[in-house]
């Protein structure tokens, strides 16, 4: 018998403001039909003035803990996965902690931009398997309109606000691709392509700084990168891409979405897409269309799913987890 990270509750949460792309037709050289043809995008969400990560957080938090039927005094940890910390320090996974009302334990944040929740679900499992934490709060949130350059039409029109969460709790597996939970991590980075997607701010330059992105050369690499990382994820839970119920990718492009689901020899259908409605959310993409494909009832206990993302570092990685 061995520890396993199960997925024990999920939700979610959304600021109000929807901001459809013809928003950005009244300052921009742009329109609906060219954002939709190169990205798949219809809406995002925008957070309030004066709303912050945390606070996404916090109630992506609540809804997941409702869900699993728990109290924040159940949790041994939080992992925030974000790029939009409300401060330099502390931790925004900190704030949350404060805002729960939780006293025990303790929170971190972990910053790998749109890959960040997959490296927070893979931190969060080394943490259970190895008997550091019996449950795991383990959110994503951004609130990536804070660092937009909105004279950008490339940029601009693609990131969107927004929060998710599961809670991981320890439970026994038999140590086979059967179990529930977290089977297999699949993680990499590599700083020579930093300069293709980055925010050009921070303590050196004394600026929050906007988001630069050179989108030819991010969508170069993401495709084969994202395939890659996920068949060695499937390869270590002695698994393939034929065992896939759901591919719940980061939801940065539908052109890269469905370029991935090919070259894993994976249909559409098989593949949870939030894209539309929200733009890319940076680390919240993949918990967002994890509450979202669970209340669609497209995700269901005991279905195989493979997570990927790829984002600023460049950093990139996949998670294999039973439902």
């Amino acid at each position: 018998m061995i520890r396993r990270a199960v997925v024990q509750g999920v939700g979610h949460y959304l600021p109000e403001r929807v901001v459809p792309n013809s928003e950005f037709e009244k300052t921009l050289d742009t329109n609906d039909e060219w954002i939709r043809a190169r990205s798949g995008i219809e809406r995002r969400h925008f957070a309030a003035e004066g709303e912050t990560t945390s606070q996404l957080a916090t109630r992506a938090a609540r809804a997941a803990l409702d869900d699993a039927g728990l109290q924040p005094g159940d949790i041994d940890a939080i992992i925030l996965a974000t790029s939009t910390a409300d401060l330099t320090f502390p931790a925004a996974a900190t704030m949350v902690q404060a805002n729960l009302g939780m006293t025990q334990g303790f929170a971190f944040d972990v910053q790998a931009v749109c890959a960040g929740f997959v490296y927070a679900l893979a931190n969060a499992s080394a943490l259970i398997a190895s008997g550091q934490a019996e449950r795991v709060l383990v959110i994503g949130a951004e609130t990536f309109s804070r660092i937009m350059d909105w004279t950008d039409r490339g940029t601009c029109v693609l990131f969107g606000d927004g929060a998710g969460a599961l809670v991981l709790g320890a439970e026994s597996g038999e140590g086979t691709a059967a179990d529930r939970g977290i089977l297999a991590t699949d993680l990499h980075s590599d700083g020579r392509y930093r300069d293709i997607l980055y925010v050009d701010g921070g303590v050196s330059t004394g600026t929050t700084g906007q988001l630069r992105m050179q989108g030819r050369e991010v969508f170069r690499h993401a495709i084969d990168k994202l395939a890659a990382t996920a068949q060695s994820a499937l390869d270590k839970a002695g698994l393939d891409s034929g065992d896939v119920d759901w591919i719940v990718p980061h939801q940065a492009n539908i052109r890269i979405i469905q370029g991935t689901a090919k070259k894993m020899n994976l249909p559409m259908d098989n593949v949870v897409v939030t894209v539309q409605d929200h733009g890319n959310t940076s680390a919240a993409s993949i918990p967002l269309a994890l509450s979202v494909g669970r209340d669609r009832g497209q995700i269901k206990q005991g279905d195989l799913l493979v997570t990927e993302a790829i984002g600023g570092g460049l950093a990139w990685g996949a998670v294999v987890l039973r439902w």
